[in-house]
């Protein structure tokens, strides 16, 4: 197999600036891609780039692939494993399988001593972009832009994954099922009951904003659904403070949970559930007495893949035909 990046061995590196200006000494530039190794031209999230159709040595870091690369029965060189818990199996337990450890402290050196002809990078490592551009020049990002319709972005990410891994037509199938999840969502609500976002974790209820809060807010400009707090985010990823009086007070017909802490299920874990159906002061919101609150599927934060979406469109769509 022909070498995509020449390795020279490093000591061990502290912090990823350290880690850079090491890797920007020693790495040299990709060889040509061999007549017998496919190539396909995709459009990331910095432009055009050639990368091998069906790479053989994968470096797989944005989670939001990791489901699609799991269906397909996509090797992996490395991954990394901290952000990937028991959800993928297949895709970290095997012990060749190198770890890149957490975004916040990544380990460059294991994408180095993996060897990859391509990187998928982007989302929790866009930090790392340009250091791993230095490792392998065939680094891509197809994570969600910012600013872009969220829904087609979701779209977009694997229908580049169908160019890489030459299944266009798998692809193409996952997006009809997002459609069709959508649609029977929308076509279930009433248009009228208000919904409420919330995210949970280390035991407090926040508030998800309409649009941008994490995982539930793309329901409300996909749906058209009525927010019952309208209130914009200032912190997307974990919810804005807020208190279960004020949750009360707009006495939201749904509420949409996301419970950041459910995959983990660590000491001192409780539940969303527990947080809310036990809350006195929301005992008496419509929809905690109708039982109307939709929670997402515990491993939703460390997904967030498009068939996660699908997953939570088919399950508020089952949730609004069950309430008629």
């Amino acid at each position: 197999m022909p070498t995509m990046f020449s390795r020279r061995p490093l000591g061990v590196l502290g912090a990823v600036s350290a880690a850079a200006l090491v890797l920007a000494s020693c790495a040299a530039p990709p060889e040509e891609t061999s007549d017998d190794v496919d190539v396909v031209t995709v459009v990331d999230n910095h432009g055009e780039i050639e990368v091998p159709v069906n790479p053989r040595r994968l470096v797989a870091l944005d989670n939001t692939t990791f489901q699609t690369l799991s269906d397909w029965d996509v090797d992996v060189a490395a991954v990394p494993k901290p952000l990937m818990h028991d959800l993928w199996p297949d895709l970290s337990d095997d012990p060749s399988v190198l770890d890149v450890g957490s975004h916040r402290e990544p380990n460059l050196e294991a994408v180095i001593e993996a060897d990859p002809d391509l990187v998928i990078g982007g989302y929790r490592f866009a930090s790392v972009y340009e250091d791993l551009k230095d490792i392998q020049p065939r680094t891509v990002e197809i994570n969600a832009r910012d600013g872009e319709d969220q829904v087609a972005e979701l779209g977009r990410q694997v229908e580049i994954l169908g160019q890489i891994f030459d299944r266009e037509d798998d692809a193409a199938a996952i997006v009809d099922e997002l459609d069709t999840a959508i649609t029977a969502a929308a076509d279930a609500y009433n248009g009228t009951d208000t919904v409420v976002g919330l995210i949970t974790s280390g035991g407090d209820i926040s508030y998800a904003a309409p649009g941008s809060g994490r995982g539930v807010g793309l329901l409300f400009p996909t749906l058209d659904l009525v927010p019952g707090i309208e209130q914009a985010a200032e912190d997307s990823t974990h919810g804005d403070d807020i208190s279960v009086e004020a949750i009360a007070q707009a006495n939201p017909e749904w509420l949409v949970v996301l419970d950041r802490d459910a995959t983990f299920d660590e000491e001192g874990y409780v539940p969303a559930a527990e947080l809310i159906e036990g809350s006195e002061a929301l005992a008496n919101v419509p929809a905690v007495r109708k039982g109307q609150v939709i929670y997402l599927e515990p491993g939703f934060y460390l997904d967030e893949g498009i068939q996660a979406y699908t997953t939570l469109f088919d399950a508020v769509a089952t949730a609004f035909a069950d309430a008629e």
